[in-house]
């Protein structure tokens, strides 16, 4: 059956496909389009595959994304880990990415990147080269405490001795999070997102989004931000000062997240995108953490070699190592207009 495809507007329309569904992750909600458009600028095209009596039966979110230092193209959705088409059925699937590459044709992008959790059996090009890692969590902490290893519990013991105070809250934690997030960003080499993409994400869902950070003496040394929906809640973006390190204050964090989450009946507790094998990677699995595979499928001319965007892509090593040797405030000037278009 031929599926009519149409650029929605209405919030409530598509909001209503995606709390019935069972299959939908939390960047299907219409409020983040709004983040998006208003944090960087970009153009959206929300796209859902209609029944015949007019009712989205399928939804494929879509960013613009244009620079000439990066290239043309679309992706669902930048920025996060997930994304991609949510449909009832093969015939909504194939409707979506038939007319995800016809606008990808008329707006003249080199690709289209739709981020899975599962495999879509399209015949399109996929990578596999990122996994997300989810804990299971347990009932209440006490079990989750138990349930680590002796080297973890000493690590957030040692937290805690060293005189570190954790806190979770909102808004007000916003400016002790963004100095710790800049500063890791820098010494990374990678361009900063702005503080206000961080308060669009924190005021759009005020009921589903905290910040937690570890302070020592008054002075932030890490911070996360935490969303959650359904069963789940994620630490997307977290960032220590590398001197601290040795005080194990992303073992306290994340302990503090979460407790949080067990105190809050969740039940799944994702610390988000990893390279297999590489240090964020196995701090994330000594938790307890396991690997969930990411699919990112493209839409693509026939015989195009799928992007690499990656800071390991040896064209981007020079500019790693200069904003390394940046002062702090300029790239907390210069980073948002690099990172809007880096997806």
């Amino acid at each position: 059956m031929h599926k009519k495809v149409i650029e929605v507007n209405d919030s409530a329309a598509w909001n209503s496909f995606v709390k019935a569904s069972e299959h939908a992750c939390n960047y299907h909600q219409y409020e983040w389009r709004s983040v998006i458009e208003k944090s960087f600028g970009h153009k959206a095209h929300y796209l859902a595959s209609c029944s015949e009596d007019g009712k989205i039966s399928g939804i494929l979110p879509l960013i613009h994304m244009k620079s000439i230092l990066f290239g043309n193209f679309l992706v669902s959705v930048p920025f996060f880990n997930y994304g991609g088409i949510l449909c009832n059925d093969d015939a909504d699937r194939q409707a979506l990415v038939q007319h995800a590459g016809d606008l990808r044709k008329s707006l003249r992008a080199s690709h289209v990147e739709l981020r899975h959790l599962e495999p879509v059996d399209m015949g399109l090009q996929a990578k596999t080269h990122k996994v997300t890692m989810i804990l299971d969590l347990e009932q209440d902490s006490d079990k989750q405490w138990a349930a680590f290893d002796f080297k973890m519990r000493n690590h957030i013991r040692k937290a805690i001795k060293s005189g570190l105070n954790a806190t979770i809250g909102g808004s007000e934690l916003l400016d002790g999070y963004y100095d710790v997030f800049s500063e890791n960003m820098r010494d990374l080499g990678t361009p900063v997102y702005s503080k206000m993409f961080f308060k669009n994400v924190l005021d759009s869902f005020p009921g589903s989004t905290a910040i937690v950070s570890v302070d020592l003496d008054g002075i932030v040394i890490a911070s996360g931000i935490l969303c959650w929906y359904r069963d789940t809640i994620e630490i997307p973006w977290s960032s220590s000062i590398r001197k601290y390190r040795s005080l194990c204050p992303n073992n306290l964090m994340f302990w503090v997240a979460i407790k949080y989450a067990i105190e809050n009946n969740f039940k799944k507790f994702d610390f988000g995108r990893s390279t297999p094998d590489e240090g964020t990677y196995n701090f994330k699995k000594q938790w307890g953490a396991k690997p969930v595979q990411l699919y990112w499928h493209y839409i693509m001319e026939d015989g195009a070699q799928m992007p690499d965007l990656s800071p390991k892509n040896s064209k981007f090593g020079l500019a790693v190592k200069a904003w390394q040797k940046m002062p702090l405030g300029l790239t907390r000037i210069i980073g948002p207009h690099i990172v809007r278009n880096i997806p």
